[in-house]
């Protein structure tokens, strides 16, 4: 994981409080790796059931070209937020905000809010993130042009780690990573 510190014999309890603040989700290949041609890297089920656990009922922040790339557009049983500064884009089942900062103004300060990607929305996330919630694929890419930001290992501490092999359903071994941001007194 060159993106992260390591963490691989780390297995501790989830620490998760309800209304945590901002949370960011991805699958990340090893090498910080996590689209090409506007499309997922991996198609792992248990990660999507994963995903599925963590964002119902809750909000999910995600980029334009994030939500084009759904199939079947906006994301049930979830409030949809889209960022775009195309004023006329119309994305039904979704909310649409000029930036990062007006989308989280319009969640209420206690609830979860799930950042969805793609990776420019991350980035500008991460400064805000209380955590994260990635799914480490055990795979390097030679084929991505989107990448997870790189995480500096002062700022994030590994609370919890579930570690999956690679079966007839998932054609790479996984981990479950959960994140939370350190407290750093100046």
């Amino acid at each position: 994981m060159d993106f992260v510190n390591n963490t691989q014999d780390l297995v501790l309890p989830t620490l998760r409080k309800e209304g945590t603040g901002v949370s960011l989700v991805a699958a990340v290949a090893e090498n910080g790796a996590i689209g090409f041609d506007n499309k997922l890297l991996y198609w792992l089920p248990n990660d999507l059931k994963h995903f599925k656990a963590l964002t119902t009922g809750h909000s999910i922040v995600m980029g334009r070209r994030t939500f084009e790339s759904l199939p079947k557009g906006a994301l049930p049983n979830r409030r949809n937020l889209v960022l775009t500064k195309n004023a006329h884009f119309i994305a039904p089942g979704a909310e649409i905000f000029p930036s990062l900062g007006k989308a989280l103004d319009s969640c209420n300060e206690a609830e979860d809010v799930f950042i969805i990607g793609g990776a420019s929305v991350y980035r500008e996330a991460l400064p805000r993130a209380e955590r994260l919630c990635l799914t480490v694929v055990h795979d390097t890419p030679t084929q991505a042009d989107a990448f997870f930001p790189w995480l500096n290992p002062l700022d994030w501490e590994a609370i919890n780690e579930v570690r999956h092999d690679a079966d007839e359903r998932h054609a790479f071994a996984y981990t479950f990573v959960d994140f939370v941001r350190r407290n750093i007194k100046a």
